[in-house]
């Protein structure tokens, strides 16, 4: 009797690539004080995200900057017309290249 792995494992494993949503870790700790500045929203706002998403959105602008997520345009990202955006400031966000 042979104690080796799964027979549905021996097949093959084929190596894919992240489903959307995961990203490489902030190693460097790069936006750091923008993802604890959210986090202490959160918190002081009983994990409820509506006043935070303005924050939210910040964190992530500074990951697609740096290069720690694919840039993609805020409507997709669930953080388009935000308190306080203009329509000069999506627009802008619609106009800037992929980095």
């Amino acid at each position: 009797m042979s104690f080796g792995r799964p027979p549905s494992i021996s097949a093959g494993f084929s190596v894919a690539p992240p489903d959307r949503g995961s990203f490489p870790l902030d190693h460097y700790g790069e936006c750091k004080d923008f993802m604890k500045t959210y986090l202490d929203c959160l918190r002081k706002n009983g994990s409820n995200s509506t006043p935070c998403r303005h924050l939210n959105r910040d964190y992530l602008d500074c990951r697609m900057n740096r290069g720690l997520m694919d840039r993609d345009e805020w409507k997709n990202l669930g953080l388009s017309n935000l308190a306080g955006d203009t329509q000069a400031n999506v627009t802008k966000d619609k106009d800037k290249p992929n980095q």
